[in-house]
């Protein structure tokens, strides 16, 4: 059984906080150039333009991406022969984030009876975290920052098993096109399909962790991909909304069996500043 310190834990934990929300990934930057290159719309181009020099900037600079900083997201691998000591894991993760938002200087969004006084936490926390146990002895630790104004697109869909691959393909053709400008395009599509309703969604919002453009390892669910990219594309909602080619940079779809009489369906959709970073203790 190998030993992983709960110290350790905190520290890496405020380490991603604080890069996620400083530093774009490389496959990210890439996809905006791409992007760019393609977009046929000159005011569309000029945004992206735009967030390309937001990143650059900072990086350079240390300064966040974007003024909302989001809903810390930790996901855990955590080996089975591996044990944490010297304090409760979900305590170390939330110490983390905790020190990660305030020594960054990040922006704490997180609010208290979100139904009635949301009184703001003052430090991002709680995390929303997800533990998956693995094989191994190390923990695997991912930092998602998800900004609300994508996140509130999020969408769900129960579909009957006889509306099939064309329904799946209307749901989510249909909740990018009623989204709009608000999750910020151009975005990535995180799609989740079959289980029940709540995996469908984590299905969805774990397929945003994937390098993006790379497509699903199964031939038939990389082609539902490249048929919703362009449909999606297609729309012209364009660059913040403002018109062009290039509305979504992916679609990365993850698929789950199904009961016989199910076929959820869930979106997760991530804006421009797709932000996650890993680290392995």
């Amino acid at each position: 059984m190998r030993e992983i310190k709960a110290s350790d834990v905190t520290r890496a934990v405020a380490r991603l906080c604080q890069e996620v929300n400083l530093e774009l990934g490389e496959d990210v930057l890439k996809a905006l150039e791409q992007a760019r290159r393609k977009e046929e719309s000159p005011l569309g181009g000029w945004v992206l333009g735009q967030i390309v020099d937001n990143a650059r900037i900072s990086s350079e600079e240390r300064l966040p991406l974007c003024q909302d900083c989001g809903t810390a997201v930790v996901m855990l691998e955590l080996g089975q022969d591996a044990h944490v000591v010297g304090g409760d894991l979900y305590a170390a993760v939330e110490e983390g984030v905790r020190q990660g938002y305030g020594e960054g200087f990040l922006r704490k969004s997180m609010v208290k009876q979100p139904f009635s006084a949301r009184v703001n936490t003052k430090d991002n926390t709680p995390a929303v975290i997800y533990t998956e146990i693995v094989s191994g002895d190390k923990l695997k630790i991912t930092v998602m920052a998800k900004g609300g104004g994508a996140e509130n697109m999020s969408r769900l869909f129960m579909l009957s098993p006889s509306q099939g691959r064309q329904g799946v393909m209307e749901s989510v053709t249909r909740a990018v096109d009623e989204a709009g400008s608000n999750p910020c395009p151009p975005i990535i599509v995180g799609v989740g399909i079959g289980g029940t309703p709540e995996k469908a969604m984590l299905l969805a919002k774990r397929s945003l962790l994937r390098p993006v453009g790379e497509p699903n390892p199964d031939a038939e669910v990389a082609a539902l991909e490249r048929e919703l990219l362009e449909k999606i594309n297609g729309l012209g909602i364009g660059p913040q909304g403002l018109g062009g080619r290039v509305t979504a940079l992916a679609v990365h779809v993850e698929v789950f069996p199904a009961h016989i009489a199910s076929l959820p369906v869930g979106v997760n959709i991530q804006c421009h500043s797709a932000r996650h970073k890993e680290t392995v203790l």
